[in-house]
């Protein structure tokens, strides 16, 4: 059988990613091959793609993409608990891009890379959901403790993780504080639940941190950014409170903060992905609130996969709120 999936032979913009037809073998020893309906994209795959990735890609013909939505076709040799016709996500982490990445419409996976996908998740949800959303839940929830009250600054905003954790923040109810570069997208991320939006070009940080808690500070700070800028970022969190950083989009290097005593998180998604019992209830979680509606991907823009360079140029020109995700036509 034949797959379309997307490739790129050497590092740089999204025009070095090309749509090439491959062969696919059937699905080997613990694997399971999908049907990819919808492709969730990530910050990550487009530094993977220009060689800034905490590990380098395999050049030539490297695959790219962690996460997805579709439906199993066959399962291989040692595969239990799923059949051909189960809908399904693809949470393709902690593992080479290069050879497992998901952007195509046929894929042979890790079978310990799926999640169950209920009849009321579309693919378009199923895509947009479970890397965001894990993140959010395991930094805010699993290693934050998040409570009702617990005034929390969110980094990067409008990011798809910025929007989950938003959400999470609101469901649990705590007091979610976006922070964002400007205040072009302030109005958006009030309509999305924000509490306050700050805006890191205009605002001073930590004061208005402050002023907003009463003097205390904010016992969560969930950054993405990094750089320079995290020890100033770090001295908006109160005594007893946590920084946990999730991301590097700021590559340049991070001074250590001095405003001790402070707790300092690092956090990856396997703190999730590899503890089962963690992995359970965080689905469980997540999956209770896209039940009730409480959470629910914001879906910024569509392309299809054809347009998957042009996808990339929207991701790169950072005026998202929330997922992009790449549709695929069977």
């Amino acid at each position: 059988m034949n797959a379309k999936v997307v490739l790129f032979d050497e590092l740089g913009g999204p025009e070095v990613l090309r749509l090439e037809q491959v062969r696919l073998d059937e699905p080997g020893e613990g694997e399971v091959q999908v049907r990819i309906d919808a492709i969730g994209l990530n910050r990550a795959e487009a530094l993977f793609r220009s060689g800034g990735y905490y590990y380098q890609p395999t050049l030539p013909a490297s695959r790219i993409g962690t996460e997805a939505a579709g439906v199993v076709e066959a399962v291989g040799p040692g595969v239990e608990g799923f059949s051909p016709g189960d809908a399904v996500s693809v949470l393709a982490t902690g593992i080479d891009m290069s050879t497992n990445g998901v952007y195509g419409d046929r894929v042979n996976v890790a079978a310990r890379s799926l999640l169950r996908r209920p009849d009321s998740v579309d693919a378009v949800t199923g895509a947009a959901v479970w890397l965001s959303y894990l993140t959010a839940y395991g930094a805010l929830i699993e290693v934050g403790r998040m409570r009702p009250g617990d005034e929390v600054v969110i980094t990067a905003a409008s990011s798809s993780v910025g929007m989950a954790a938003i959400q999470l923040a609101n469901h649990i109810g705590a007091v979610p504080i976006a922070v964002t570069r400007t205040a072009a997208k302030a109005d958006r991320l009030m309509r999305a639940g924000a509490a306050h939006v700050l805006a890191m070009d205009e605002d001073d940080l930590v004061k208005r941190v402050a002023m907003l808690t009463s003097g205390r500070g904010a016992r969560l700070v969930f950054d993405s950014v990094g750089g320079p800028g995290l020890a100033g970022v770090a001295r908006a969190v109160t005594r007893d409170g946590m920084l946990i950083v999730y991301g590097w989009l700021d590559p340049r290097p991070a001074p250590l903060p001095m405003n001790w005593p402070l707790n300092i998180f690092g956090f990856g998604l396997n703190v999730v992905t590899d503890d089962p019992a963690a992995l359970r209830r965080g689905e469980a979680f997540i999956n209770a609130g896209l039940r009730s509606g409480v959470l629910a991907p914001v879906i910024d823009a569509t392309f299809d996969l054809a347009d998957i360079a042009d996808a990339h140029r929207h991701m790169e020109a950072n005026g998202q709120l929330g997922k992009i995700v790449v549709t695929v036509r069977h």
